[in-house]
């Protein structure tokens, strides 16, 4: 976190100061090769005076460091890590707080390859951070693309390319693809006792991705609910837009209109129901469109996308200025004032829904942002007919009270009269939307490791929010559409209460504590810089291979852990129940523990077309792809969280397990695993 920061605080510094030098450091690049099959790729770096350009390996808390990365490689392979030479100088760095490496006047970098093949290519770059002692420049890459024919071959390197070719032909018969599992030793393998990791053969990497839907399907599985979930999120956002300023004061005239213009009881009852349906029609019929435009799959890239997470978090942004009092969002008058025209010269069903859709439009400056986070929200599920759910929930909220009232017009009497709690209300969803969207922040920082909104900073302005929003409640300071004698009464000061309570109570999560109320929303535990909290569970491996061939060697079973970095159910079921004692002992000494993220955008090294369950051909880019098509072609299932326990050959002991918090459940479901393992 302190590296992310220092890093902003330079960039800032780079860009607004009036640097005299665009170009400080002159980088050139070159194939030094020879008579054997060992070549070095050199940098040869020509460093103005004042400046000086870091060295590697510096450390996760320093500045940018100089590092080798390949774009594509055909017939070289990379031999070591890239190497610094010249006269280094190393001393303490105040703004960093540690002792740095770095190199002035000249400077080289080498990364050693070797030929596996006649011809060669090899795109790669060297990307560097150059400082002097007023400013530092951005990230720069020096690029090197070199190919043509080997001087020489390396032999053993030769044979592992065919043995690799072999694989990628057997695989390809399967429907896979070769760089979708490692050949060879496998890298990364904790294990104390062992001197070496298992070989993986052609029929062991068949095994491990052979479909297992059918044994898997003898189990009973666990029906989600989420659906469910959704549509009373979308009931509960429907009730709060029933009490804002542009929807409350309507219900009364409204529905005094259709008594008033029928004197028959019963006609007019069936009129303000017809009216409420008209507006659960309008608002489904927005989430339809919604999925129509974006189809389920879209829906769930979308979730995890840079581009569309940092839109939807200032979306929310705008959305909670709107509440604050800054603007409003309205749409133009002149389509509210047709619609009203037209449904007075028409008569009968048409006239109603007409104006249910002008209430639509009257009121979208307060449901408008209910509405754009809700559909926000469950973006994530990936579901077709999640949106239309929400919509749905969303829309008879809304319509209630409209028949309610024409049913019994005598509680309108006793109804809230409009005011100024009102405009609270509105406030009170500003600051719970400006939360959520740190929330869609934070999704896209983990999913591509920019380390920019880990926990503590996430806690931090989360506690920030809601002790405004409770010294706001208390009538500390107003907004500008405040009443200016705006008095705290009782139910805003035990709101108060609960605000100011929830920021205190997260305080300690600065210094690691679980927070489970607040799990599912804030990044986990791993990306907290300073945490005294030590019953946790962390992942062994997060590669399939690699943790399947671990557990072979030590002899365990294995728990597959399919998961998100915007998965709010996986950050519930880690602070609620793998923190238990009992589930933690399980996880790390009973089982191999592998967490897939099938949002992860880091890009494989090559991108695969694989043919999908449904037939369709489908491109694999980043590893999460992987893990997600894993996911379906294995197991037959594509969401999360999923927890699958296997055996060595990659075969299930039992059914997959998904959300759930019940603790004694998830101690049998792991029971059942390791018994069936031992049998």
């Amino acid at each position: 976190m302190r590296k992310a920061m220092s890093l902003a605080l330079l960039l800032l510094v780079a860009m607004f100061c009036n640097a005299q030098m665009a170009d400080p450091v002159k980088f050139k690049s070159h194939l030094k090769t020879g008579s054997t099959a060992e070549a070095e790729i050199v940098f040869d770096g020509k460093i103005a005076h004042g400046w000086h350009v870091y060295s590697t390996n510096l450390g996760s808390d320093g500045p940018i460091e100089a590092s080798f990365h390949v774009d594509k490689k055909d017939g070289v392979e990379l031999v070591g890590k890239l190497t610094p030479r010249g006269h280094e100088i190393s001393m303490m760095d105040n703004m960093f707080g540690m002792k740095l490496r770095f190199f002035e006047n000249s400077v080289q970098f080498v990364q050693k390859v070797k030929f596996t093949k006649p011809t060669y290519t090899i795109k790669a770059y060297l990307e560097y951070g150059a400082c002097n002692d007023e400013m530092c420049m951005p990230p720069t890459q020096v690029n090197a693309h070199f190919s043509g024919k080997s001087p020489a071959i390396d032999g053993k390197a030769a044979a592992d390319e065919k043995s690799a070719d072999d694989v990628a032909e057997t695989l390809k018969a399967g429907g896979l693809d070769s760089s979708m599992v490692k050949v060879g030793a496998v890298d990364s393998v904790a294990v104390a006792d062992s001197a070496a990791a298992p070989q993986l053969d052609n029929a062991e990497v068949q095994k491990l991705w052979t479909p297992v839907i059918k044994e898997l399907a003898k189990f009973d599985k666990p029906v989600s609910n989420s659906l469910l979930y959704i549509f009373l999120a979308g009931l509960v956002g429907g009730f709060l837009a029933l009490f804002t300023p542009c929807v409350w004061p309507i219900i009364p005239m409204t529905v005094s209109f259709f008594l008033k213009r029928n004197k028959d009881r019963k006609k007019a009852i069936r009129e303000a129901i017809t009216y409420g349906v008209s507006i659960v029609v309008i608002y489904v019929a927005l989430g339809l469109i919604v999925s129509l435009l974006f189809g389920a799959s879209a829906l769930n890239a979308l979730s995890t996308n840079a581009i569309f997470n940092i839109l939807f978090c200032l979306l929310l942004v705008v959305f909670a200025a709107s509440f604050f009092g800054a603007f409003e969002i309205t749409l133009p008058s002149s389509w509210s004032n047709k619609i009203d025209q037209k449904s007075d010269e028409t008569s009968g069903v048409l006239s109603i829904f007409l104006m249910a859709f002008t209430l639509s439009l009257v009121s979208f400056s307060c449901t408008g942002p209910i509405i754009g986070f809700l559909l926000v929200a469950v973006a994530s599920e990936g579901s077709i007919v999640a949106p239309t759910i929400g919509m749905l929930g969303f829309a008879v909220a809304l319509a209630i009270p409209f028949a309610l009232f024409a049913m019994f017009p005598t509680l309108l009497k006793s109804a809230p009269k409009s005011g100024g709690w009102m405009n609270v209300l509105k406030v009170v969803l500003g600051f719970i939307e400006l939360a959520f969207a740190l929330k869609f922040l934070s999704v896209a920082d983990l999913a591509y490791g920019w380390h920019i909104l880990d926990r503590e900073t996430f806690l931090a302005l989360w506690i920030a929010i809601f002790s405004l929003l409770g010294l706001y409640l208390l009538g500390i300071f107003n907004f500008p559409h405040d009443d200016e004698n705006r008095r705290t009464n009782v139910p805003q000061f035990f709101l108060a209460l609960g605000s100011l309570a929830f920021a205190f109570y997260m305080i300690p999560g600065l210094w690691g504590a679980p927070l489970k109320a607040v799990s599912a929303f804030a990044p986990p535990m791993n990306t907290q810089d300073f945490n005294l909290y030590k019953n946790e569970v962390h992942p062994r491996f997060k590669d399939f291979e690699a943790g399947m061939a671990a557990a072979r060697l030590e002899g365990k079973p294995v728990m597959i852990d399919f998961t998100g970095f915007g998965c709010v159910n996986c950050r519930k079921m880690e602070a609620a129940v793998w923190t238990d004692a009992k589930v933690a002992d399980m996880l790390n000494n009973k089982y191999v523990l592998i967490s897939l993220y099938v949002d992860d955008k880091t890009p494989l090294p090559e991108q695969i077309t694989v043919t999908d369950t449904d037939g369709t051909q489908r491109t694999l880019r980043t590893v999460g792809d992987k893990w997600s098509y894993l996911q379906r072609h294995k197991f037959g299932s594509n969401t999360q969280p999923m927890y699958i326990l296997l055996d060595n050959e990659g075969k299930p002991l039992t059914g997959s397990r998904s959300y759930d918090e019940d603790i004694n459940e998830y101690m049998d479901f792991l029971k059942v695993g390791l018994d069936n393992y031992n049998k």
